[in-house]
């Protein structure tokens, strides 16, 4: 197919994604001209939807963060407002429930950034006759919010050392130790600490390797305003942003593989589509793993410096997704499931013992999440059915040892396992229900979006690869002028959420190579 491309573009970004259009959206609205290449036919990467039986199925999100009421906008919505882009957001009733044997518990979230209402439903769930726990809550909550204030103002508006230890004092304390080290200072009983510990599994690092810092944001984002979904999936952003970008100038070309990032003398030149055309830019944002970037695309593999390939090799990629989901024959009500989202340990909850099965395939997960998404939205599914999803998330490795012969037997073996996991968690045998059934494994990510090893959290946050440090060195890793990434492998880590503040990360990247440039030049 013949296709019309400019003599030279301002940017180019490979990848359609969240993050991508983004990225796209924040240039044109600068009045740059960007050519967005993706390589399937229709926009978002994860961020999409399917139809089974005649039936719209969302394919990942479970929920957003950021977002915030309409009269009291977070980043994320405030981003969209600012493009022009109306998203019908729901708010999610619930934070979550956590589950394991002798303890299940509905922690609600508060709003604007009050605490009240999660720290009263985990005191209330273990006892706290003298409110002594609800207490040491609200302390660790108000922690968690200060950091969380801190790292947005921060992420914009850099201060002085002297700033930093008056304004933001409490991320200054907290930044060097991880979530486990500051939750052990608060004497929490277990079963506090467990109720806490059940979103490190969004975030992809158990608490004892995890940055206070990201475990904070977290949680203040999360339990403090509430979380959202958009009425019509998440396909409803991407397909938004594309036509926005587009009524913004911003040329959009579908069904073509960016082949090669042309670099000469350490600065980007272009991009080489699998057609063999060669498409003239200075700068490139590129949605693709630097792993795979800098092994695969940049031409001539000469112009990749030995600095760019020991930073990708020093970080542990984060964690990949199993999820099991169905469309059930059933009103959700008459199927036991009352809660949006539960958070299951099957056993004790053991954050090192989960660490280490989610590293295998040879038995069942552990610990699971699931989402009823009718519970948030009612009109998901026709009257008398409901959309139901069981995911694990393990560690991308794990499945690098199953082979083209075994897949389909494993692919089939852990998602019997989860349905029956659910099955005796609900009392009812989900299996008796089942209208439609779709199984993503890694396979499918790696295959659908070329994710490095299927990962869909980028760079693991962890103690030795600090969220502290990567902002204080960020520049230090543009290690090839004209050439920003954007994400889930971003600074701000995975998410839809954190994916579209990578993309508008990666897009101010460019445009101080665009300065610097336009400097050299006067």
């Amino acid at each position: 197919m013949s296709r019309i491309y400019k003599d030279k573009y301002d940017c180019i970004v490979i990848g359609g994604s969240l993050s991508g259009l983004a990225s796209a959206l924040t240039l044109a609205k600068k009045g740059y001209s960007v050519l967005v290449l993706e390589q399937h036919n229709l926009p978002g990467g994860v961020a999409t939807s399917f139809l089974r039986g005649g039936i719209e199925i969302e394919a990942s999100l479970h929920e957003m963060m950021s977002i915030g009421p309409a009269d009291a906008p977070l980043k994320i919505r405030k981003f969209f407002d600012e493009m022009g882009i109306d998203i019908d957001w729901l708010r999610v009733p619930e934070a979550y429930r956590f589950v394991e044997p002798g303890l299940s518990v509905l922690v609600h979230a508060g709003d604007r950034g009050n605490f009240d209402v999660p720290s009263k439903d985990i005191a209330n769930a273990v006892g706290d006759p003298d409110g002594k726990i609800y207490e040491k809550l609200m302390k660790l909550f108000t922690l968690c919010h200060n950091v969380y204030n801190s790292v947005n103002e921060l992420s914009i508006h850099p201060v002085s050392k002297v700033v930093m230890l008056r304004k933001h004092s409490d991320f200054v304390r907290t930044a060097g130790y991880s979530a486990q080290e500051v939750l052990d200072k608060f004497e929490f009983p277990k079963k506090v600490l467990d109720i806490l510990s059940a979103y490190w599994i969004y975030v992809g690092s158990p608490l004892y390797d995890l940055p206070f810092t990201i475990y904070a944001f977290l949680m203040a984002d999360y339990l403090g305003y509430g979380s959202y979904i958009p009425r019509k999936f998440s396909h409803e952003m991407s397909l938004k942003m594309a036509e926005k970008a587009m009524e913004m100038g911003v040329q959009i070309e579908f069904g073509v593989w960016a082949n090669k990032i042309v670099v000469e003398n350490g600065k980007v030149k272009g991009v080489i589509t699998i057609d063999k055309d060669m498409i003239n830019t200075d700068y490139v944002i590129c949605s693709t793993y630097p792993n795979l970037a800098y092994n695969r695309l940049i031409e001539p593999k000469t112009e990749v410096p030995k600095r760019a390939i020991k930073s990708i090799n020093a970080r542990d990629l984060g964690l990949t997704c199993f999820s099991v989901v169905l469309l059930l024959n059933r009103d959700y009500r008459s199927l036991n499931i009352k809660d949006y989202s539960t958070f299951y340990s099957l056993e004790d909850f053991d954050m090192k013992g989960i660490w280490e099965n989610y590293a295998s395939v040879n038995e069942p997960y552990k610990y699971l999440t699931s989402i009823c998404t009718n519970i948030a939205n009612p009109d998901a599914s026709p009257a008398g059915t409901c959309l139901y999803s069981i995911t694990a998330l393990p560690r991308p490795d794990s499945w690098c040892d199953v082979t083209e012969e075994n897949y389909r037997q494993k692919k089939n073996q852990y998602a019997r396992w989860m349905i029956e996991a659910e099955s005796k968690r609900l009392g009812v045998n989900l299996f008796d229900h089942i209208k439609e059934i779709v199984i993503e494994t890694p396979v499918t990510i790696s295959h659908y979006t070329s994710a490095y090893k299927g990962s869909v959290y980028g760079y693991r946050h962890q103690m030795a690869d600090h969220i502290v440090a990567r902002l204080q060195m960020s520049e230090d890793e543009n290690f090839i002028h004209g050439l920003a990434f954007c994400g889930a492998h971003g600074i701000s880590g995975d998410g839809m959420g954190p994916a579209i503040t990578n993309g508008r990360k990666a897009a101010k990247t460019i445009l101080e190579f665009m300065a610097k440039d336009k400097g050299a030049r006067q």
